[in-house]
């Protein structure tokens, strides 16, 4: 990827450059060498975070297959890779053909696959790349017609890898009781289209942060998942030399943890899909891995590692600041930017902000950084300063991005990364 004038924190009277050159560059962000607002990754929190998760599923033995949709980054999904990640999981099959470009070899794609489009991008994609896994979604009968329909109309010889996908009443896909879901492997088994490898399911929408409350919801889903795939087995519905059984957000994944390895006689493997673990965040993942945490007593769990630096660009009235980042460049549909810290430009370090700094609205363009007027001078948001926040939900922010910096704690830059959404 070339950086240049149409990627926004990009310098625009700067040459273009390779992506993978940002990190030579000698860009020092406090210095004001990018242009704002930018968001950035903290290098030391992403190798954190890297670190504690292999940790936790080595020592439950567990897999890991994060969520790609997350941060759509080839140059992260290689990070994870790296640190012992079994595979990618991907929301569609358009972004599971970023994965396959970029070398990853196994790859979920946890959502249902039924259109024509999607399953010939799909068939092709399994043909021009040697030795790629992919395994999608499936919940109902009508689906798997669909999807016998394609492969006659298409005189294809393509055989699709399936999770059957159990889910929760009143929330998203998936199969809502046993009988059903039985019937359905029942029907994958003789169907010549597609061969069951699995039993996958999403527990994030009981997260509640009520430890009881979670424990039991988590552990009634997961029993559910355990009967299905003992009564799948018994019934020889399994096609695969290996039973795959899949679950976890990125709120309540040890939970699932307590459940996810599989009682099962033959060879199985237990793979948490969670995604946002990677670059955490400052607000709504932060509560969830407090209570974790909790569970668990633990001191330290993971790190934000995503913050956009923006300008206080404007001082209109008394109380209020202007700050140059908006609805195009920060997440909003979960909570608001939390501003964590300022600098001068110049300044070789950040200072803590004050606690009555508050981020209240977004515009578009601009935030309103609201203040206690009555503080002391040296406590107001100054034109010209730097203000660093956090971020509620990463997924939301990524999306906003081309590319972002990787910056050490001093923030200098020494490494980037291309989002590709």
């Amino acid at each position: 990827m070339k950086l240049n004038a149409a990627c926004k924190g990009f310098p625009m009277h700067l040459d273009p450059i390779d992506l993978k050159d940002a990190g030579v560059q000698d860009w020092q962000v406090l210095r004001g060498d990018l242009s704002f607002p930018l968001a950035v990754l903290k290098n030391s929190a992403l190798q954190h975070n890297l670190n504690w998760m292999k940790d936790f599923c080595q020592t439950r033995g567990l897999d890991i297959a994060p969520h790609g949709k997350t941060t759509m980054s080839p140059e992260l999904y290689a990070r994870q890779l790296e640190a012992g990640a079994w595979g990618i999981s991907f929301a569609n099959v358009f972004q599971a053909g970023l994965g396959a470009r970029h070398g990853v070899r196994r790859i979920i794609i946890a959502n249902q696959v039924l259109q024509a489009v999607d399953l010939d991008s799909l068939s092709e994609l399994l043909r021009a790349h040697a030795g790629l896994q992919v395994y999608f979604l499936i919940d109902s009968l009508a689906q798997l017609r669909l999807i016998e329909e394609w492969r006659v109309q298409r005189q294809s010889s393509s055989v699709f890898t399936v999770f059957l996908e159990l889910g929760i009443e009143g929330k998203r896909t998936g199969c809502r009781d046993h009988q059903e879901a039985l019937t359905l492997a029942h029907n994958i088994r003789s169907s010549p289209a597609v061969k069951l490898a699995g039993i996958e399911c999403y527990e994030g929408a009981l997260a509640t942060c009520n430890h009881e409350h979670d424990k039991d919801s988590v552990a009634a889903l997961m029993a559910r998942v355990q009967k299905i795939a003992m009564a799948c087995e018994a019934d020889d519905c399994f096609e695969t030399n290996e039973v795959i059984i899949s679950a976890g957000g990125s709120a309540i994944f040890d939970l699932v943890a307590l459940h996810l390895t599989p009682h099962l006689s033959r060879p199985a493997r237990g793979i948490l899909r969670s995604g946002c673990y990677l670059t955490h965040d400052h607000v709504q993942y932060r509560q969830h891995l407090k209570c974790v945490g909790e569970r668990l007593n633990l001191k330290e769990t993971l790190r934000p590692a995503i913050e956009l630096v923006s300008v206080v660009q404007s001082c209109p009235e008394p109380g209020l600041a202007i700050l140059s980042m908006g609805k195009r460049d920060v997440s909003y549909d979960l909570d608001l930017p939390v501003p964590e810290w300022r600098a001068q430009l110049g300044d070789v370090q950040t200072r803590k902000v004050p606690a009555h700094w508050a981020v209240t609205a977004l515009n578009d363009q601009h935030a309103y950084l609201h203040f206690d007027a009555q503080s002391p001078q040296d406590q107001h948001p100054i034109v010209g300063h730097l203000v660093g926040s956090g971020i509620s939900h990463p997924c939301t922010t990524f999306d906003k991005w081309r590319w972002m910096p990787v910056v050490n704690d001093a923030y200098h830059v020494v490494d980037a990364v291309s989002v590709n959404f």
